[in-house]
């Protein structure tokens, strides 16, 4: 990769989770922050096991809130996000997405979803008057984070055919679809076609070879790649209760489809 010009300079943020320090995500991990460092980025990582990062929400996330309060935890958190009132290691990861300009979520795709430790990183950071809420725009439009860029990375152990129009899990698309769209579009963020590692179970030197170069080329394009189209909610092709409109979406979409738009 050839060293970025100082008007190519970006700032990136890395959270993984996997807790294995030898395994295939660590690797990739430091795969990605040797490439994009060596382009002339800044790179922050958010190691989850190695932080050992609380996964569930609770009351000590809110370290003001009264104990003999109900513990409203949409309000609440809209209440400590405003006031400076999260606990540390929340209002730490919040100035790191602040910060970035693009979002890298590595991890194994474990039952069809992240791994709990995302997703408790995920409840306990996109914390409401933070990622959405009535202080910050819309959603799924330029809405809290827009400007930045994401990408998912994910090892799959299943083959690649599985993960198909005809395959026996569906399509990577859509098991994705809740961060894709739900986390990344639903807070302003641009998301990117994934990046995947099937049949992960156990990569051969040469083949991780061949997965560093291909991933090097989604590095590479971080910036310029065409995100996925998702539609968005200020656009004209939804009505007053968030329902697409009769005749936006070409005929015979279907399911999840209905809310990307046509390419080209």
């Amino acid at each position: 990769m050839n060293a970025a010009t100082p008007q190519r300079r970006k700032k990136i943020l890395i959270v993984t989770a996997h807790p294995e320090p030898r395994s295939l995500n660590v690797a990739l991990t430091d795969f990605a922050v040797e490439e994009l460092c060596a382009a002339g980025h800044e790179v922050r990582v958010s190691d989850l096991y190695a932080m050992k990062w609380k996964a569930g929400v609770d009351a000590d996330d809110f370290p003001d809130h009264a104990g003999d309060r109900r513990l409203d935890v949409l309000g609440i958190s809209g209440e400590a996000t405003l006031a400076g009132g999260l606990s540390q290691d929340i209002a730490a990861e919040q100035e790191k997405l602040r910060w970035s300009d693009a979002v890298i979520l590595q991890f194994p795709m474990w039952w069809f979803s992240v791994p709990a430790i995302l997703k408790g990183w995920i409840d306990r950071v996109f914390t409401f008057e933070f990622a959405h809420g009535p202080s910050v725009p819309p959603p799924y439009s330029e809405g809290a984070l827009a400007g930045r860029r994401a990408l998912v990375s994910v090892t799959v152990g299943a083959r690649e055919g599985s993960f198909s129009d005809q395959g026996i899990h569906g399509r990577l698309a859509d098991i994705l679809y809740p961060v894709n769209h739900g986390l990344f579009w639903f807070t302003g963020m641009t998301p990117l076609e994934p990046f995947a590692v099937y049949s992960s179970i156990d990569v051969s030197e040469e083949r991780f070879e061949a997965v560093k170069r291909e991933y090097k080329l989604r590095l590479d394009r971080l910036f310029t790649d065409e995100p996925i189209p998702f539609r968005l909610l200020t656009g004209g092709d939804y009505d007053h209760d968030m329902r697409l409109l009769p005749g936006v979406a070409a005929e015979g979409t279907s399911g999840l489809d209905l809310h990307v738009r046509p390419r080209g």
